[in-house]
């Protein structure tokens, strides 16, 4: 649904090509139809964005329930310790959580290894003595005949405690956040061999405990710790609370981070806390959001019944939205056989929609917090998602027209002046119309123009030789070029406006020899009458060519700015002598490059559009509202594009532009 695609973003190494075959077929029917087809491809959106928003709201519930399951065992061991001094406690440990989030995972992490590894062997060690000393016989309970005489005794009751067996499950949706700091195989060994033994053997345990004490139910997991080891017990609780917390919250931030790449979350400031992992940052607003949200759910609920209420909702609802994606990734992706791709949502949906059916039933005992949660961040996000959209939707009408500049001359109607000007904008072909603005506002132009679109593919990370495609714009002497820089949305953007101006200039001069050699080839081809090779024009002069030619990929694997060289004149360059030259160079690209070499010495400006999106008068009165108010609210709001972008505010020039969307 991006609208800036490109066939050329096909050719990126992460689109990998495969053999032809049934599956394949059927994959790119599939996809056919979801492309054509609107209807689909809004229900898709919303589908991805009700499961971005219940993640959100899971960041928001399980700091919440995690400090105040381990902060209640203090309940029954401390004299006077009741409910308002659990919520106390408990928003002080969560202040101090997310005040310790700037730091970054990386500051903190050295500790989350051994404090869990202590974790769970604890569990273990404590769940098998439970086992033995109590009642041995509980683990008959894997005969899978006692479910069936469960639901048969209980009936609605055996249905209803569904709801809690949910927050057993809980935590899968943090391995999300986990990958950004271990690989796929660590994790899978991890819950294999140290996750799922270890809680197993915890609750046998607890039932064999129940099974002599059933009256400890409503504290059963501190009454079942033997009285000597309570206090290491307690500490311990409390840090893995506080880690499982730091995992969910990692992981609304990726969320986010990667909503926002993809044109579906109002820009915010981003904090990279690691050079080395690129999965470890930190949004400062959406922390204290967090953190805010945290503490008026401990001060209203102020016990853990109603939050984990809410907590499986959120849960069960973020598995079910999972389990649809990862179906339509396995048909379109992973292009896995038809009879597994039944079986799939068939096994999982099916245990995952009798969970959602138990936990409904709690909606108005605190489980609405998830959905209202969820609600408010959808809406956010498609507005956001629907204002941008219509934005480039307007510029890409509104753009300037090749026939216009060509009766400007290549002196535009003003005055060229030595320099670069980086005119960004969102168009991956055509000539903005900012740029008119900025015609008519400027006395002079510069002397080298270059149309950058910063564009976010639907791939994890672009390598740095394909970051970049060049493409002339206009004849030669008017020295205007469209540079579309891609990045995944996963990749970082940590270079600042120098390494980025040499990394562009260093493409373009690449671009420059490329196209040189091309033309020449070209042109040997056509001398030498090789009626056998069919070659088409790439002259950009040629009339018609300046729309409508394919972007061209410059060679960035040797990764170095020429800073040595020294600038000449124009008149100096087109009068070397050819012993200067490489005999397969072309006067003309000598020419050129050492006219960007002047612009280069110069300096770059920024040229940025202030732009104001507004509904058109003829809309109806919804769209007016979300554009005029709503949307505008979040432009308002949301970080600046020149911070955005990481361009120097002394170098920037900026015209008004008015979008009628």
């Amino acid at each position: 649904m991006l609208p800036n695609r490109q066939p050329a973003d096909e050719q990126i190494s992460s689109f990998r090509l495969k053999l032809p075959t049934p599956e394949l077929e059927r994959a790119l029917q599939l996809k056919d139809i979801l492309e054509r087809t609107s209807s689909l491809k809004t229900l898709l959106l919303l589908l991805v964005l009700m499961g971005t928003s219940l993640i959100i709201g899971d960041g928001i519930l399980t700091p919440a329930i995690s400090v105040m399951s381990a902060v209640s065992g203090l309940q029954g061991e401390i004299h006077g310790f009741g409910e308002s001094a659990l919520v106390i406690v408990s928003i002080i440990i969560l202040v101090a959580l997310f005040s310790i989030q700037r730091f970054g995972t990386g500051k903190v992490g050295f500790m989350f290894a051994p404090v869990l590894a202590l974790w769970f062997f604890s569990l273990g060690s404590i769940g098998l003595y439970n086992l033995v000393k109590y009642d041995i016989s509980v683990v008959r309970a894997f005969n899978p005949i006692y479910i069936y005489l469960f639901f048969k005794k209980n009936g609605k009751d055996a249905w209803s405690a569904l709801g809690g067996c949910v927050l057993c499950i809980t935590g899968a949706e943090a391995m999300f956040a986990d990958l950004g700091h271990f690989s796929v195989k660590a994790i899978q060994i991890a819950f294999t061999l140290v996750v799922f033994p270890c809680l197993l053997l915890a609750y046998m345990g607890q039932a064999a405990y129940l099974m002599k004490y059933p009256d400890s139910a409503n504290r059963i997991f501190y009454d079942s710790v033997p009285d000597s080891l309570f206090w290491p017990v307690f500490v311990l609780a409390a840090l893995a609370a506080m880690i499982a917390s730091q995992a969910m919250i990692s992981a609304t931030f990726s969320c986010i981070k990667q909503a926002m790449a993809l044109g579906c979350f109002p820009r915010l400031k981003i904090i990279h806390t690691s050079r080395k992992r690129m999965g470890q940052i930190y949004i400062p607003v959406i922390n204290w959001f967090l953190m805010i949200m945290c503490v008026v759910v401990v001060s209203i609920f102020q016990s853990t019944t109603d939050i984990a209420n809410a907590y499986g909702i959120a849960e069960v609802g973020v598995m079910l939205v999972s389990s649809t994606l990862v179906t339509i990734v396995m048909l379109l992706i992973w292009q896995t056989n038809l009879l597994l791709v039944l079986c799939f949502p068939l096994v999982f949906g099916s245990v995952e929609l009798l969970y959602m059916s138990a936990v409904l039933s709690k909606i108005a005992e605190g489980g609405w917090l998830p959905l209202a949660f969820a609600s408010v961040f959808l809406c956010v996000m498609y507005i956001w998602n629907y204002g941008s959209v219509l934005k480039y939707r307007s510029e890409v009408r509104e753009k300037i027209s090749m026939d216009f500049l060509l009766d400007l001359g290549s002196t535009l109607g003003t005055v060229r002046v030595p320099g670069i000007g980086l005119l960004y904008n969102e168009l991956v072909q055509g000539i903005p119309s900012i740029f008119g603005q900025f015609l008519l506002s400027l006395p002079a132009i510069h002397s080298t123009i270059v149309f950058v679109c910063i564009k976010y593919v639907p791939v994890p990370m672009v390598r740095l030789e394909e970051r970049f495609l060049f493409r002339r714009v206009g004849p030669k002497d008017y020295h205007m070029f469209r540079c579309v820089t891609r990045y995944g949305y996963k990749d970082v953007r940590k270079e600042d406006h120098h390494v980025f101006e040499q990394l562009l200039v260093a493409s373009l001069e690449k671009f420059l020899r490329k196209e040189a050699q091309d033309l020449a080839l070209e042109r040997n081809l056509l001398e030498s009458d090789l009626d056998s090779v069919s070659v088409a024009s790439r002259d950009p002069e040629a009339s018609g060519s300046y729309g409508t030619e394919e972007l061209k990929i410059p060679l960035m694997h040797e990764r170095r700015f020429d800073e040595s060289g020294t600038s000449a004149s124009e008149e100096t360059t087109s009068a070397l002598p050819s012993s200067v030259m490489a005999l397969d160079e072309d006067p003309s690209l000598e020419y050129e490059l050492s006219a960007l070499r002047e612009a280069i010495d110069s300096g770059f400006t920024y040229l940025l559009a202030h732009g104001d999106v507004r509904a058109k008068k003829k809309s109806f009165f919804l769209k007016k509202l979300v554009i005029n108010y709503f949307y505008a609210f979040l432009r308002r709001n949301c970080r600046a594009g020149a911070a955005n972008m990481s361009v120097p505010h002394m170098n920037i020039l900026q015209v008004g532009m008015t979008y009628m969307v």
